[in-house]
């Protein structure tokens, strides 16, 4: 019972530790929190939303490609017109399909021919290699974000504790007293913005760090994907030279 009241007195005491800072700070130092809370939201909503889509895209590429290598021939998922929305390996797959398609019917619009000169070819894997591109930075926006709040916020935050020494030194110019009770309430409110800056900071460098290394494996991915599936292609309709 007494370690929750202690746990109650501390809680309200840092309470009103932070509103006496708070209602110290500077409208300079009160305005760059408010700044640094809206990066915090940004960032929080930012790393939410990334987790979200790789873990979907990583789950939906995991049952394509399931489904990919199960069947016969390399446009059989094509012919049957599947369809899976969000999917990266599936945008890969399709666009080269439909090159490769097109390349394979006759003016009527029939499939007439087996095989694809070494030219169209070259055609399919462009169109292969541009989808890895898009696939990839689509992935990738929205991290410039996070970016920004790990290296922007503790350089907001270290220009509001500066401004606010600043201030406070200056008041004790004018007073003519430099007694600890006349520096503490203004070097105390002029700290609180790096501990904010820090805060926005920090979560936002690990997020960061964890979403770029997730990015670059689905960059791996579909690069090995659009070789293994240029490289089925070839061996099942490239006319032999």
């Amino acid at each position: 019972m007494s370690s929750i009241m202690f746990a109650v007195v501390g809680a309200a005491s840092n309470q009103a530790d932070s509103l006496y800072v708070w209602h110290k700070a500077t409208p300079e130092a009160k305005a760059i929190i408010v700044c640094l809370i809206i990066f915090s939201i940004v960032a929080w909503s930012t790393m939410f939303y990334k987790a979200t889509q790789m873990r979907r895209a990583r789950k939906l590429n995991y049952y394509f490609n399931e489904e990919f290598r199960s069947q016969k021939s390399v446009l059989d998922i094509f012919d049957r017109k599947l369809k899976v929305e969000g999917c990266p390996l599936y945008e890969v797959y399709h666009t080269g399909c439909t090159q490769l398609d097109a390349r394979l019917r006759g003016p009527g619009g029939e499939r007439r021919k087996q095989i694809a000169t070494l030219k169209n070819m070259e055609h399919v894997k462009r169109a292969i290699e541009n989808v890895v591109a898009q696939e990839s930075l689509e992935l990738e926006s929205g991290l410039i974000l996070l970016a920004i709040a790990v290296s922007g916020a503790p350089f907001l935050g270290l220009l509001g504790t500066v401004w606010g020494v600043m201030s406070t030194f200056a008041d004790i110019a004018q007073q003519g007293s430099a007694t600890m009770s006349a520096m503490a309430p203004g070097v105390s409110a002029a700290l609180i913005t790096t501990v904010a800056g820090l805060l926005v900071a920090i979560p936002s460098m690990f997020g960061y760090n964890w979403l770029v290394h997730n990015l670059r494996a689905f960059t791996v991915g579909l690069d090995n994907f659009a070789q293994e599936l240029v490289s089925k292609m070839e061996s099942e309709f490239l006319a032999d030279e």
